[in-house]
């Protein structure tokens, strides 16, 4: 009978152990299962943005990718349009801008150093400013000795000195924007032979066939629309510039030769 009741025991004993495993085991399964579908989602969220990731791409890296595709070709030399110019179009607007001068303040000063010190002095004004119109202002008080009529024909002469060095090189800015649109239009041209010739070949006109050569005959001609429109702003800026250099040249001339007129009337030279 005690064996029995120790059997009995013994059975319990593992029955309810079993049942608390079983319990433990029920109650950690969500958690691992909860676990899994977190990390999947997770991984099916990561997959998906890879792809939106490398389809992002930066200005400069689908600009540069553009540029290769188009072919070292036209493409290169439509680049070196682009450079040559710019150099060219900063070259001129430094020097543009040095060659600004206050005329008025110019003016004055020559006016009252003539008044006060004779020529001389006021062609020691001229010498120690910078600038083309101060150039225009010696060379006329270095004549007046001559008359007025000689002094004249020096500003005028040497005005259009002046005005040669305030536009050089900038014909070449124009030859690139010129040039730059045309090479554009050839590459162009070029490709669409090429995209015809792969369609007389292949004897069948399929879209995939011609595609690409028309997409490279195409981005020629971007590449040379935008260089020539980037130059072209830098050129109406440069002309704007030269045309406001020269009108202060005029009008600094006028004033040169009425200040020589009242300095040799009130000289009696």
């Amino acid at each position: 009978m005690k064996k029995l009741f120790s059997i009995m025991a013994v059975a319990a004993i593992v029955f309810v152990g079993t049942l608390n495993a079983n319990a433990a085991t029920a109650q950690t399964m969500p958690i691992s299962s909860q676990a899994l579908v977190t990390a999947a989602t997770v991984s099916i969220i990561q997959d998906e943005a890879a792809p939106a990731a490398e389809t992002e791409k930066g200005f400069h890296q689908e600009l540069k990718e553009r540029f290769v595709e188009g072919g070292p070709g036209f493409m290169g030399i439509v680049l070196l349009c682009l450079i040559l110019g710019l150099a060219i179009a900063i070259e001129r607007i430094i020097f543009l801008n040095l060659s600004t001068t206050n005329t008025q303040k110019l003016a004055q000063d020559v006016e009252d150093a003539l008044n006060s010190g004779g020529i001389e002095a006021a062609k020691e004004v001229c010498r120690n400013t910078k600038g083309p119109v101060a150039s225009i202002y010696y060379q006329g008080l270095d004549r007046a000795h001559e008359g007025i009529d000689i002094a004249e024909k020096a500003v005028v002469a040497y005005g259009g000195v002046q005005m040669g060095q305030l536009e050089k090189n900038v014909s070449w800015i124009s030859l690139f924007i010129a040039l730059a649109p045309m090479l554009g239009f050839m590459g162009t041209v070029i490709g669409m032979i090429i995209a015809f010739d792969k369609i007389q070949a292949a004897g069948d006109m399929n879209p995939s066939l011609v595609a690409g050569g028309i997409k490279v005959a195409l981005l020629t001609t971007v590449f040379g629309l935008i260089v020539a429109i980037i130059l072209q702003i830098f050129y109406n800026y440069i002309i704007a510039k030269i045309d406001s250099i020269v009108n202060s040249m005029e009008d600094a001339s006028i004033t040169l030769i009425d200040m020589l007129f009242d300095y040799k009337t009130k000289n009696k030279i």
